[in-house]
């Protein structure tokens, strides 16, 4: 008995008899198979990657007419060897590429076939083996399953056995997704790769391949039957499309392929709100096209599903088809980094605490726009969020210029009932207006009933005469604002967004009221 085996027996007796939580060790670990091109495109592929990678999924190991393992024209040794030189498995993954009938007989033959994959692996100085039998049905579940639970019984305990599984939200126990036996096919495996995509396909009505209700959908259900640090959570680096007017649509193009269609021809691109996903309306000679995919606001939206559900890490289905611009901040994305402006920013530290004690917001699902003004607008609602105020039914309409339409209507009229924020003049209130640093100096010394040190801090450009000095000594004699090396404040100075994050970040500590 293999150790990986009786480990996972362990871990299944511990959730069931004493309600203990098996919970995931180590980082997250980001997958990704390689299919299209020939063998000296696999180098290319990964290397685009940034380092990115943990495991690659090459397409190496194929079922013949006979149900035997064959090995592909892609499988490269140099290859190997390279992959394995930068700390990278190589796991191939057999497939019967969607033919039933290759699929039925390679589990038929599954006692020949487990020796033929044991021995390949040992051959080649490979990481284990991904099982990717697609398209059989309930009615192989059982020699499914005993397929896997042989090779987990054969292979070396520290080599890898994943399993890819249909994405399945519905909870259908027939037909291809009723082939795969969640809950036993994670006691004999390490991790189940979740192709969370296809949501539409090809023939079918046009849509999103993989929305976001569609993938947490997936996930949770198979949740139910799969402990989350064994999940690995498939992404799609590919999108389809259907012409207007055509009754037949839904083929598949890669991302990159995408991107250049989109740049060629007149489009109309919008991210589509509630699923998350991209759609493109392309105009070109022969007629107009609806294109649905991913780019990296969407990618991000399904890696958090990974930081949610506390998964395992991501997978791609496949390398060598995305914008290679993605690999810019993957590894970041999946450690829960999103804002791509804030890596080794000054005030990043400040800035994720005002995201997680959800004070502020980025500007954009990537982007916080650290450097940018402060507006009066994003104060109120800074301020307000602050000091928890949250009335939902406000009547008044204080300011000609904001709408109850605008974003932050609510909270500029609870920023002036309770004081924080005036108009600047007579029903006006200037929204888009950039803060100054004497001007915050003022809105935080109405917050902040904490005693103070009444000595003046001197600043060049701060006299007594001005009306904000009170306001500036304070919030500096607290250490709040803070003046700049020149012992200059600068009190007319723009705020930025970086600067107000820092700011509420100390003043967190504080004992904060408002005056009514």
């Amino acid at each position: 008995m293999k150790l990986r085996f009786i480990t996972n027996i362990i871990v299944l007796i511990c959730i069931l008899a004493m309600g203990c939580q098996y919970t995931a060790y180590g980082q997250r670990i980001n997958t990704g198979y390689i299919y299209f091109g020939d063998k000296y495109k696999y180098e290319d592929a990964v290397n685009n990657t940034n380092n990115s990678l943990d495991t690659v999924y090459p397409s190496y190991f194929d079922i013949d007419q006979d149900g035997n393992l064959k090995i592909t024209e892609t499988l490269d040794e140099d290859f190997i060897n390279d992959m394995h030189g930068r700390g990278i498995k190589v796991v191939p993954f057999i497939s019967n590429h969607w033919d039933r009938d290759l699929g039925r007989k390679g589990l038929a033959n599954r006692d020949n076939l487990v020796n033929q994959i044991v021995e390949a692996i040992e051959k080649y100085d490979l990481d284990g083996v991904n099982i990717d039998i697609e398209n059989v049905t309930d009615a192989d579940r059982d020699a499914y399953t005993d397929f896997v639970k042989m090779l987990s019984e054969t292979i070396d305990s520290y080599k890898e056995i994943s399993v890819a599984v249909a994405a399945n939200p519905n909870g259908w126990t027939y037909g291809w997704h009723g082939s795969y036996d969640y809950e036993k096919l994670a006691l004999y495996s390490d991790y189940i790769f979740l192709m969370a995509y296809d949501e539409s396909y090809i023939g079918g009505p046009e849509g999103p391949v993989a929305s976001i209700q569609f993938v947490e959908n997936s996930i949770t259900e198979l949740l139910k039957y799969v402990d989350n640090d064994k999940v690995i959570l498939g992404i799609p680096f590919y999108g389809r499309y259907w012409k207007v007017g055509d009754s037949y649509g839904g083929y598949g193009a890669s991302l990159n392929r995408i991107e250049e269609t989109i740049s060629k021809y007149p489009s109309d691109v919008v991210f589509d709100n509630i699923s998350k996903s991209v759609k493109a309306t392309v105009y070109k000679d022969d007629g107009t096209y609806i294109y649905w995919y991913e780019n990296e606001e969407s990618i991000i939206e399904k890696i958090k599903l990974v930081e949610k559900y506390d998964l395992k890490g991501s997978g791609s289905w496949s390398l060598g088809q995305e914008d290679k611009s993605i690999w810019n901040y993957y590894s970041r994305w999946l450690e829960g980094e999103y804002l791509v402006d804030i890596y080794d920013h000054w005030a990043s530290d400040s800035i994720y605490s005002m995201i997680d004690n959800e004070i502020m917001n980025g500007v954009s699902n990537m982007y916080f726009a650290p450097n940018d003004n402060l507006t009066r607008a994003q104060a109120a609602v800074i301020l307000t969020r602050l000091l928890g105020i949250d009335e939902e039914y406000i009547t008044s309409d204080s300011f000609d210029d904001v709408s109850k339409n605008y974003w932050a209507y609510n909270e500029i009229e609870l920023a002036k009932k309770y004081g924080l924020i005036n108009g600047k003049e007579e029903n006006k209130f200037y929204p888009n207006d950039p803060i100054t640093r004497e001007e915050m100096a003022t809105m935080l010394s109405r917050l902040i009933k904490d005693d103070y040190s009444d000595d003046n801090i001197e600043f060049n450009d701060v006299n007594d005469d001005m009306w904000s000095s009170d306001y500036i000594n304070k919030m500096s004699s607290m250490n709040i604002l803070k003046g700049y090396e020149d012992d200059m404040f600068y009190p007319n100075r723009n705020l930025t967004r970086a600067e107000m994050a820092t700011i509420v970040d100390r003043i967190l500590k504080y004992n904060i009221k408002y005056k009514k």
